[in-house]
């Protein structure tokens, strides 16, 4: 089989095995575009994205427009002349210029079951959401946004302790292996591209601050839900005595103690428990403002909290 000339578009650390599979194929990179570098960090320094670094690392020419738009990013990509381009959250549109370009087109890994969570966050959105399975997807990109016919397409189960980042990691590395196989069978003419089915379709909105604030009048199942999606990134918060704290652990109790929703209502050698609007919570790990995370236990003992202390009973005085 012929080698492909490939130019992938990706940015954050969920596009690398992707782009690493690439680099370990039969086919060539001609180029590697991701976004440019961005602020980061308490020195507040320019920051290159993991795709970029990854790319560096491996001779990789990259490039960084701010937009696909302009036509000098058109002329660029019709000068490297590839076969195929392969986008794996890379965070910019397509404009039907550059769809254009490639013989093969333009396929995209998505990290859900096309068409459940289409858009910007469907890692979240299905934990969130309570899904009990999500996966990837590979598609070929048209104008809409991920609306592109399916390629292939592989499922993972979510349990009651799947994790956000637990997730990411499983997922990327999972499209990195369904993406060699697309690219094996698009070189064969093997791919059978199927539309997507018409029922079902959701969108999976960037998260906001506001899906980071723990509600704590809310069922106990669905704040559970909430830590898990957000744990590492970007934390389900609360607030105690004006200070922001993040739950990074927590699972609900097996007894039904009653309480105000936020109130501390038992000490326990692996935490505390909080009682929700219903059922409780026992949260068991925590990052404090200013402070490394922690066990609950430890927050506890450094606080000399008591019971009927109230969660999220303040607005935050800092910023975590």
């Amino acid at each position: 089989m012929t080698p492909l000339k490939i130019v992938f578009m990706g940015t954050p650390d969920f596009a690398v095995p992707s782009l690493a599979a690439l680099i370990s194929s039969p086919d060539t990179v001609v180029g590697v575009f991701t976004q440019p570098d961005r602020v980061a960090g308490r020195g507040l320094r320019l920051q290159p994205s993991p795709v970029k670094q990854h790319a560096l690392a491996h001779g990789l020419t990259v490039h960084q427009p701010t937009t696909l738009r302009h036509p000098d990013a058109v002329t660029l990509l019709q000068s490297l002349q590839p076969d195929l381009i392969v986008v794996t959250a890379y965070g910019l549109l397509l404009p039907p210029a550059i769809l254009a370009i490639p013989g093969h087109g333009c396929i995209n890994v998505h990290a859900s079951l096309l068409p459940r969570w289409r858009g910007a966050a469907p890692l979240h959105r299905a934990i969130l959401a309570g899904d009990r399975e999500t996966g990837v997807t590979i598609m070929a990109m048209e104008a809409g946004l991920d609306t592109g016919p399916i390629l292939a397409m592989d499922t993972t189960p979510i349990d009651d302790t799947m994790t956000g980042g637990r997730l990411h990691d499983q997922l990327a590395e999972q499209g990195a292996r369904l993406l060699t196989t697309t690219l094996a069978a698009l070189k064969m003419g093997t791919l059978k591209p199927q539309p997507q089915p018409t029922t079902g379709i959701t969108y999976a909105e960037k998260l906001t601050r506001d899906d980071e604030w723990i509600h704590w009048n809310q069922e106990a199942t669905l704040i559970h839900r909430q830590i898990r999606a957000l744990n590492p990134w970007p934390g389900a918060r609360t607030t105690f005595q004006g200070h922001t704290l993040k739950i990074i652990a927590a699972h609900p109790a097996e007894r039904n103690q009653q309480g105000q929703p936020g109130e501390i209502i038992t000490l326990l050698e692996s935490g505390f428990e909080v009682a929700c609007g219903q059922g409780s919570l026992i949260v068991t790990r925590v990052t404090p403002s200013g402070k490394k995370t922690m066990s609950a236990a430890a927050w506890i003992h450094g606080r000399h909290l008591t019971t009927g202390n109230l969660l999220g009973a303040s607005q935050p005085t800092d910023r975590l």
